[in-house]
């Protein structure tokens, strides 16, 4: 009697599980996907032997326009073709502005040497942010002498885009750099803070988080505390508080493992104020990449209504707008 009764619960349990996961009962969410434009309309480059090191623009393929990365013209360039956010990074300045940049240091793209943050906004207002990119190993180098005055302040971004969405990327681990950026976001009016979304590194982001936490925020720490719990025990239909208000950034090959893919899962992180977005297959080294390829843009599922991360929105846009 025992052992058919521990069956009847298994299974049970078992039903339960899927019907309150699959997709085939679930409703779907509303909506068409959202497109984050990842540093905006920008050169791209080989990807092979990629690390956190690379001078990737030593190593960019021949250009087709004339954007570079994260600055207005790209961005605007990009909310043109189709994209519904647009990523950007900062770093604090000496003179307690934020620049709008990628590099840590000036020495890979620009006629400047040193650590970004220890520069004023004046001083980076004066480089040529396309003094280093080349296609040919330096044989030539088609943007010097066109990036001069081009890498933007942050209020120059919020003055030129009044009601554009925007995710930032913290650039350090620095939590001062946070409350400052929390602090400037705190000054503009709620409904266009919503506007905005934050990630990066831990401590920053975490001050974000704690000052505005109707902010979605994420970092490496806060996507692995969230998906960890979502695993262990999100087939209940319960979203871990670990989940709420967040940036939920989800490689296209290991979203489909997770419970409620895709309708639930990204119907249920609604609920909770936060935003699923699919990235490129995740590979070894760290390493995703954005939804930039047909076969990306393939394994997207029928429907699906949460956010694409893509590095290449100008085509991207087209094909799933259509």
């Amino acid at each position: 009697m025992w052992w058919r009764l521990g069956l009847a619960l298994v299974l049970l349990l078992a039903g339960f599980v899927y019907l309150n996961n699959t997709t085939l009962l679930a409703s779907r969410p509303a909506g068409e996907p959202v497109l984050l434009a990842h540093r905006g309309i920008a050169q791209r480059y080989h990807t092979e032997g990629l690390d956190y090191e690379t001078c990737t623009a030593e190593r960019i393929l021949p250009p087709t326009h004339d954007y570079l990365e994260n600055t207005i013209a790209s961005m605007r360039a990009s909310f043109e073709a189709g994209a519904d956010i647009v990523e950007f990074d900062i770093h604090p300045t000496t003179d307690g502005q934020f620049a709008v940049f990628h590099d840590w240091t000036l020495d890979c793209r620009t006629d400047g040497t040193g650590v970004t943050r220890e520069h004023s906004m004046a001083q980076l207002k004066a480089l040529d942010i396309g003094y280093g990119y080349t296609a040919d190993g330096g044989e030539t180098f088609p943007f010097r002498g066109k990036g001069v005055g081009a890498m933007p302040s942050l209020e120059e971004v919020l003055a030129a885009f009044p009601d554009r969405r925007f995710l930032i990327n913290v650039k350090s681990r620095d939590r001062d750099e946070g409350a400052r950026l929390a602090a400037v976001l705190a000054a503009l009016p709620p409904d266009r803070r919503a506007n905005f979304m934050v990630y990066g590194g831990t401590e920053p982001v975490e001050a974000v988080h704690r000052a505005l936490p109707e902010v979605k925020t994420v970092s490496r720490s806060a996507i692995k505390d969230c998906l960890i719990r979502y695993v262990a025990y999100g087939w209940t239909g319960l979203v871990p508080e670990a989940c709420r208000n967040r940036v939920v950034p989800l490689p296209v090959n290991i979203a489909p493992w997770l419970w409620g893919w895709p309708d639930r899962l990204v119907g249920r992180m609604r609920s909770v104020g936060s935003s699923v977005f699919l990235l490129g297959p995740y590979g070894g080294g760290g390493f995703s990449t954005g939804i930039d390829t047909a076969e990306d843009i393939a394994r997207i599922p029928d429907g699906y209504a949460g956010g694409v991360w893509t590095n290449e929105i100008e085509t991207v846009a087209g094909t799933l707008r259509k």
